[in-house]
């Protein structure tokens, strides 16, 4: 729906102002209602948070097909953001499912699952479309029901019994601020927030930057956009596992970092397809290895009991980067030239390793030795 979604939109001539807030607003409600799922799934159970969250799913891409306004376009994209936040819960029931040893590689099909939708989800909207304007809307409810049924029939109940059932609350900035202040959490919310505020940047320029630097066509322009989800795909399903073995979940993150700051700086001198393709591959790896591994890492120093509360404000930290990311690289791209956005990104996704960095590493070391040490009494 995200390519078809400024097309439907420009036939009811929104403002600029307009037209930003409808696109950041799926994430603004993400960000907003991940923390409150989160919390629901804690107290109720992870079922049925991902029940009424599927269903709610639905009822959006459908307001989404037979939208005639403007009103029912931001409605549509407002409701299915409210009940896309539930990413924490699903992250939760991975939490839930895996051991310690496993939890990169749970995480990591997750987010091979964003990849392959990636690729196909575009391609599905596409050759809908040929058939009417409210058939992409349909195809997409139609998948999201096809998800409700079999999770209504095969998804178990994950959540541990016996943990503390505290008194639910609405979203607040105390409660991320809470989270932050955790020594342990807080920089992994640190770095995904910067991260994905960073990926978003050169994720919402990148078909401008793309047909401006090489004169691609918009064809060419989306064939891009399929391999870095092939690319982040194979990464996170198949390569995370065995790095994580090898490196470790914290020098993991850092390697993601500066494989991300590499690819947006060679951004500057892609002027050829295989330069493009290679920065873009180094991109999509940075991405593939850092979003799993950073999960894996937030829901290993969260207790049992707060699975779904601390993976749900860390899912909000990643919508906040999706609404931050597209507004201040549009207005860096119009305002100073298609390299801006990449150099920003760079650079606040440097800033942010450096300060995160030695807090991971450290916290990684400590639990490493913790454990060591109980494995020794």
């Amino acid at each position: 729906m995200i390519p078809l979604l400024p097309l439907y939109a420009e036939k009811y001539h929104p403002s600029p102002l307009a037209f930003g807030l409808l696109m950041s607003s799926y994430s603004a409600m993400q960000f907003l209602f991940a923390p409150i799922l989160g919390r629901l799934s804690d107290r109720f159970g992870r079922r049925p948070v991902i029940l009424f969250s599927l269903a709610g799913t639905v009822i959006g891409y459908l307001l989404f097909a037979f939208a005639h306004s403007l009103a029912l376009l931001f409605a549509s994209r407002l409701l299915d953001g409210a009940t896309g936040g539930n990413i924490g819960t699903a992250q939760a029931i991975i939490a839930d499912t895996t051991s310690r040893e496993d939890r990169a590689r749970g995480m990591g099909l997750v987010g091979m699952a964003f990849g392959l939708g990636f690729i196909f989800g575009p391609a599905i909207g596409g050759f809908t479309v040929g058939i009417s304007e409210a058939a992409p809307g349909l195809a997409a409810a139609s998948l999201s029901f096809a998800a409700l049924v079999w999770a209504f029939w095969k998804l178990p109940e994950t959540r541990p019994e016996g943990g503390p059932r505290e008194r639910f609350s609405v979203f607040s900035f105390a409660t991320l601020a809470r989270a932050f202040r955790r020594p342990e959490i807080g920089a992994l919310m640190l770095l995904s927030l910067v991260t994905t505020t960073a990926f978003a940047t050169f994720e919402s320029t990148f078909a401008q930057f793309v047909s401006l630097r090489l004169s691609a066509g918009a064809s060419t322009v989306a064939w891009f956009f399929v391999f870095v989800g092939v690319c982040s795909a194979l990464v996170q399903g198949v390569l995370v596992r065995r790095l994580v073995k090898r490196f470790g979940d914290g020098r993991l993150v850092v390697l993601g970092g500066v494989l991300l700051i590499a690819g947006f700086l060679g951004l500057k001198f892609a002027d050829s397809v295989p330069i493009l393709l290679l920065m873009i591959a180094t991109i999509a790896l940075g991405i593939g290895i850092t979003t799993p591994t950073l999960s894996s890492l937030v829901s290993k120093r969260a207790a049992a009991a707060e699975q779904g509360e601390i993976l749900g404000a860390y899912q909000s930290m990643g919508s906040l980067g999706r609404v931050v990311g597209p507004f201040g690289s549009e207005n860096l791209y119009l305002r100073l030239g298609p390299d801006w956005p990449h150099v920003a990104a760079a650079a606040i996704e440097a800033g942010a390793l450096a300060l995160s960095a030695t807090a991971i590493l450290r916290e990684n070391a400590r639990a490493a030795g913790t454990a060591g040490s109980r494995k020794a009494g």
